[in-house]
């Protein structure tokens, strides 16, 4: 595995995507995700969620339920912008629309995307 100075990678995995719209199962979605950015975070890179962006954006925003117009409106224009700023991106969990367009947006940036932490490449002692 080649060794890089520290990433900042974009964690992309479902977050609605099989819920039902369940705030319990949409809860153990970001778990997960935040799970994987603490391995990645120790791992010495610096990993970033879309919804550490827009969730706080979404309730000052005035949302009532997710799904809604102002949910809409702000949930994933700020994951795009977001992956437009990462040098990666790092594709987790089942089904996703969204993470799956994430990865795609990645590409086009010519981002790197890893399918599995395990490909990630590790840190460079400075």
């Amino acid at each position: 595995m080649d060794q890089v100075s520290p990433l900042m990678i974009l964690i992309a995995g479902p977050y609605r995507s099989g819920t039902n719209d369940d705030p319990q199962l949409i809860a153990a979605n970001v778990q997960a995700m935040a799970e994987m950015a603490l391995r990645v975070f120790r791992a010495g890179h610096l990993p970033v969620l879309g919804e550490w962006f827009a969730l706080p954006l979404i309730e000052q925003a005035g949302s009532k339920q997710v799904g809604d117009e102002i949910f809409n409106e702000i949930f994933h224009p700020v994951a795009r912008r977001l992956v437009a700023r990462c040098d990666a991106c790092l594709r987790i969990g089942g089904p996703s629309q969204g993470a799956d367009e994430m990865v795609e947006l990645a590409r086009q940036h010519g981002k790197l995307v890893f399918r599995r932490f395990e490909d990630i490449p590790a840190v460079l002692n400075s």
